[in-house]
């Protein structure tokens, strides 16, 4: 094989492209490589970190719900636990009250029994002496003998 001046001339010319595509060119290609596999390790990471965030979040927003779901099932509780409270605090009031209002009847319907005896003993006083006084014939002044009066509804 004959090595001709073309050859080596087309050697020493691709020794150069290759040796300024190495200084030159080939860096900053290198480098931004590195930088955009930099970049997307990151994003590939922060995308990572992002949903390892997420599923903490979502664990810890089902806690709170959880949390507020037994709080107001333990408020729900107490509200039901007072309220039976107030019905049997009524219930006793209502009762202490129907007594109390049993006990004015009970009262009232004394002294009108009272009141009524004490009535009928004067009617029965005033009849007594209104048959004594035919009895006798006689006019009886009922404020001339109000004591005796008073005797016999006593004993009436």
């Amino acid at each position: 094989m004959d090595i001709n001046a073309t050859i080596i001339g087309q050697f020493i010319t691709f020794s150069i492209l290759v040796w300024f595509t190495m200084r030159y060119v080939w860096p900053p290609i290198t480098k931004a490589m590195h930088d955009r596999e930099k970049k997307i390790a990151a994003g590939l990471e922060a995308a990572e970190r992002s949903k390892r965030e997420l599923e903490l979040a979502e664990h810890k927003a089902l806690s709170i719900i959880r949390d507020a779901k037994q709080q107001a099932t333990h408020i729900i509780e107490q509200a039901n636990l007072h309220s039976s409270q107030l019905i049997d605090e009524a219930k006793v009031q209502a009762k202490q009250e129907s007594q109390r209002i049993v006990e004015m009847a009970q009262s009232e319907i004394d002294r009108e029994v009272t009141r009524a005896k004490e009535a009928l003993k004067t009617q029965l006083a005033t009849l007594a002496v209104a048959g004594a006084e035919k009895i006798i014939q006689r006019n009886i002044d009922p404020s001339s003998h109000q004591d005796l009066l008073n005797q016999l509804a006593a004993e009436i």
